[in-house]
């Protein structure tokens, strides 16, 4: 690990000028001259492997006491960007009117890391594209950008089916982003000019020809809070990985329904583990709304939310498998108790 500053921000202000300070580098190896610490399980983990190089560190944590509240309200849910993941999984409220948030974040890591790990830094985690993590392989258009990807003609099993392009096949690692997407949650930040807020679907940007460009985000901004309008006791996420334990989803579906009478009346899903970002499945949607549930629509379902994915040599099992994920998830979401 190479050496840096350290910088603990008592206030918002104070950290948004900290990290403000250093703008973007020109080399995106170093992602930032500065970077926010809260749980640091991403951000130390690629410090060590040497991806990222912050020249300075600015310790959020402090911030905790304002930023950390899980606020269920009437029609909506509030969450702090430093919430950590295992409270937030725990809260009864959520476990109640949002099981699919409670789900992806249980199955999102380990219990150790669930209790490190905060609700901001898990959707800013990066790839786990083993090609990006492995600064001996200089051809990664996230690390440099223009030297080719060597997961194009390399071992891709792992990687994106969905929203690729010609420079970058990384999937987007995390679960809780689908939940957040798939609920239409937006996501306040902050910044050198006060607090703004934007879609959930906004803030990752597919990789096009800019892989190097993950998110929306200014240099200097910082997550502060997510919010989830209504309430849907009539959700899940399902993940499929490699083993039960902690893992990485190879597909996973967030699902979240509006049932009456046997006819769904509101669809909500979002895909994981397949995609290079969050991915919200608009056309299934769609195809869902105003009918009548069965097998045969589960599978058409499934078919329409994978029908312009490009597998390549070892992930082409991936559009199978997905779309048995969410033929299921639709069945259990279906057939749920609420």
């Amino acid at each position: 690990m190479r050496s840096f500053s350290y910088q603990r921000a008592t206030d918002p202000s104070m950290a948004v000028q900290a990290l403000s300070a250093a703008a973007a580098a020109d080399n995106p190896l170093t992602q930032a001259t500065a970077q926010p610490l809260a749980g640091g399980t991403t951000l130390i983990d690629l410090m060590k492997l040497d991806v990222m190089r912050p020249a300075a560190i600015v310790d959020i944590n402090p911030l905790a006491q304002g930023w950390s509240a899980i606020e269920p309200g009437s029609g909506s849910l509030w969450l702090g960007a430093l919430a950590k993941m295992s409270d937030a999984a725990a809260n009864e409220d959520i476990q109640r009117n949002y099981p699919v948030i409670a789900d992806s974040l249980k199955l999102a890591a380990s219990a150790q890391l669930r209790n490190m790990a905060t609700l901001g830094g898990n959707v800013m985690q990066r790839t786990r594209c083993s090609y990006f993590r492995d600064v001996s392989y200089e051809n990664c258009n996230k690390r440099n950008p223009g030297s080719g990807c060597a997961a194009m003609d390399g071992v891709n099993r792992m990687h994106a089916v969905l929203g690729t392009s010609e420079q970058c096949i990384a999937t987007y690692p995390g679960d809780f982003a689908q939940a957040l997407i798939a609920l239409d949650a937006t996501v306040e930040v902050t910044g050198r000019s006060g607090t703004r807020s934007m879609p959930f679907a906004e803030l990752h940007k597919p990789p096009g020809n800019t892989p190097e460009i993950e998110t929306s985000l200014q240099p200097g901004e910082l997550i502060s809070a997510f919010v989830i309008p209504g309430r849907w006791p009539r959700s899940v996420y399902l993940k499929a990985r490699d083993r039960q334990s902690y893992e990485f989803a190879l597909s996973s579906a967030a699902v979240a329904l509006d049932v009456q009478d046997g006819t769904i009346r509101d669809a909500r899903i979002a895909l994981g583990g397949v995609a290079t970002v969050p991915w919200r499945a608009r056309e299934t949607e769609a195809l869902l709304k105003g009918r009548k549930f069965d097998d045969g629509l589960a599978q058409r379902a499934a078919d329409a939310a994978f029908a312009d994915a490009k597998g390549r040599r070892h992930n082409s099992f991936k559009i199978a498998l997905g779309k048995r994920v969410v033929a299921r998830a639709l069945q259990q979401a279906v057939t749920m108790e609420i």
